[in-house]
């Protein structure tokens, strides 16, 4: 059988939700890029268009709701697709991305998004920026759709061309029928975003000065912009963020807590007063598909997904989708236009992610396909939220993914922090954590002070405390989880990317006496050395991105000598375990020098160290070789130096 026809027979299987294979799953089960990367249901909700890989290659289908059958096939290959979104039932936009050099932008090479149109009637695609000049091809942000005179015209932001080396975000206007396309509305110096009327139009536009830290709302009055508020934000400035409630007022968050709510201003079309809202503390905003309006949010509250919509009978709707998946933590993919068609996304203790159709007219509830096929429910660890309290009395919490069969005492543990830092861990399947407790180790993920989701104060709690508090929250659940009796505390190692990489460099230099060993996935090591960094890649300038860093890591800028205190590298001599460090050479985030600095300084103080380069990977683990690289390199050395048994 070909490599194609073995791939098809594997994904109609899983469409099928064939039963797993008898043997036990590998490592390589788990690292493998997820065999659904995403689901989106069509407008008039009879297709949906798959995300789908294939080891190193990425597929788009279209699958008829109706019959099952392909209706469409486009081959992605290494591209790294990173969103569908159907413009209509005719027309699906594609969202990739990839690393690039450019000579004419200034700074290191970048990521960025491109966007490509299938036409389902003729069965083909272009690129959707390819005949915008002068303009670069990437896209910034998310396309929106508008019907302009009967025509389906994508709006979207791009970087327009004004002279020969200069250029400025603005809008672009493309005609989807024959990819005609036009500068749509030119940008001021400083504009970072828009808002788009239903007719098309721009309603408002923002501007925000990285430097000083000023920013404009304006809004438009006929044919001119009018400044309807303005301000100084050095840090989390605030933001336009769409249509409101009735889909034709401009939405405009000021970014500050109000209890349990988010303060907004709601601008009308017509030019009157705007409203002052408050918005229930979100992670996602939730649109009406057809008009754009604002009809609810969604979040993650302590260990639940939570979704309000503001008319009740969508909110009733909602409650039969998660009534039909109890236990199981739905979040909503996407919807048709009628709002009766949700395809979501949901977490089975048994079999792990998938991906489900809830119709709510015919009052089913279908299976779209699992996203690690592989996997036997014996290869799926069981996941206990954890609560404890750090050493100063903050009250914390995580999961504790235990391995299978284990008496779930003296456990040899491997600590895993999440990146960001203002980020968080969430309950149920984690394909880390998964493919580590499956080798007999149980996995302790904690979200720490600075992580995001839990309040403003649990999050500034952060600020200043790296290599501090922020890495003893880490340690304090080690030794709860000691004091229960639950983990072996001669047995723990510490494993992390990006921030987590950090905490695992300063578990093993700054917090000694924990852990066994020590593994960090694009990591920091040197803080002087990454602020100078962000420095050149911002031209040079004190922006926004310096301030955050400062602001977290607790430090007056990039020249800031307290950098050294809280940089893993500077304590060396201090290492008594292994190191293993592992790097992507495409990353444009954590740069690879920072594994590369902390290699050589620890080579040189005679350390136990290895250093794994993963070629043209970026940060995220975007490709599936090198993901599986990652993942068999990190778990060969905890089997070395913290055998399981």
């Amino acid at each position: 059988m070909s490599g194609l026809a073995k791939f098809w027979f594997v994904l109609c299987a899983v469409f099928l939700l064939a039963a797993p294979a008898a043997t036990a799953a590998p490592v390589q089960a788990y690292g493998r890029l997820p065999l659904i990367e995403e689901a989106k249901i069509s407008p008039d909700g009879k297709i949906i268009a798959y995300v789908v890989t294939n080891n190193e290659d990425r597929l788009v289908l279209l699958k008829s709701v109706a019959d099952g059958e392909l209706v469409g096939t486009l081959k992605a290959g290494d591209q790294k697709v990173r969103d569908l979104q159907w413009a209509t039932s005719d027309y699906l936009l594609i969202t990739t991305s990839q690393r690039v050099n450019l000579e004419e932008i200034e700074g290191p090479a970048r990521e960025y998004a491109l966007a490509t149109v299938y036409d389902l009637k003729k069965r083909k695609q272009f690129g959707l920026m390819e005949h915008a000049t002068p303009a670069m091809n990437v896209i910034i942000g998310k396309p929106q759709v508008r019907i302009i005179d009967g025509e389906v015209m994508v709006i979207v932001e791009g970087v327009h061309f004004f002279d020969e080396f200069k250029g400025r975000n603005s809008l672009f206007s493309v005609r989807l029928r024959d990819g005609r396309t036009k500068v749509h509305a030119r940008g001021f110096k400083f504009t970072d975003d828009w808002v788009i009327g239903p007719d098309g139009a721009p309603l408002a536009e923002s501007e925000y000065d990285p430097v000083s830290g000023d920013w404009t709302l304006k809004i438009r009055k006929g044919s001119s912009w009018e400044t309807a508020d303005s301000g100084n934000a050095p840090l989390d400035p605030p933001y336009l963020a769409g249509l409101g409630k009735d889909g034709q007022s401009v939405l405009f968050v000021l970014n500050d807590d109000e209890g349990d709510g988010v303060r907004a201003r709601e601008y009308p079309a017509d030019g009157g007063a705007p409203r002052n809202v408050v918005l229930p503390n979100y992670d996602r905003l939730i649109r009406d598909p057809v008009t754009g309006a604002l009809i609810g949010t969604a979040s993650l509250k302590g260990d639940d997904y939570r979704y309000n919509f503001f008319d009740p009978k969508a909110q009733a709707a909602w409650a039969a989708v998660v009534k039909a998946y109890p236990g199981q933590a739905p979040q909503l993919a996407s919807w048709s236009d009628s709002r009766r068609q949700m395809v979501v996304r949901i977490d089975n203790p048994t079999v792990g992610p998938s991906y489900a159709l809830a119709d709510l007219d015919r009052k089913r509830a279908d299976p779209l396909g699992v996203l690690y096929p592989e996997l036997e429910p014996a290869d799926i660890s069981e996941v206990r939220p954890v609560h404890y309290k750090a050493a100063d009395g903050l009250e914390l919490n995580g999961y504790l993914t235990l391995p299978r069969d284990a008496a779930g005492k003296k456990l040899p543990l491997v600590v895993l922090p999440h990146g960001g830092p203002a980020s968080r861990d969430t309950p149920g399947f984690d394909w880390w954590a998964q493919a580590i407790a499956n080798r007999g180790y149980a996995v302790l993920q904690v979200n720490f002070r600075g992580s995001d989701g839990f309040g403003d104060d649990f999050l500034t709690a952060g600020y200043g405390e790296w290599g501090r508090k922020m890495q003893t929250d880490l340690s304090d659940g080690v030794r709860y989880l000691a004091a229960q009796g639950t983990i072996d505390p001669a047995r723990v190692c510490i494993v992390g990317a990006s921030y987590g990489g950090y905490a695992a460099l300063a578990g093993a230099t700054m917090d000694p006496g924990v852990y066994r060993c020590a593994a960090s996935i694009a990591g920091l090591s040197d803080l002087t050395l990454f602020m100078t960094a962000r420095f050149k890649s911002d031209g040079r300038r004190e922006t926004i991105g310096l301030r955050y860093w400062s602001q977290f890591m607790g430090v007056e800028g990039r020249k800031d000598p307290d950098l050294s205190t809280i940089s893993p590298i500077t304590f060396v001599d201090r290492v008594t375990i292994p190191i293993l460090l592992v790097h992507g050479s495409d990353d444009t985030v954590v740069l690879y020098d920072q594994s590369k600095v902390m290699y050589d300084a620890l080579n040189k103080a005679g350390k136990p160290v290895e250093l794994v380069s993963l070629q043209d990977e970026d940060h995220w683990l975007s490709r599936a070789p090198t993901r599986v690289q990652m993942l068999d390199a990190v778990i060969a050395f905890l089997k070395k130096y913290n055998p399981p048994d």
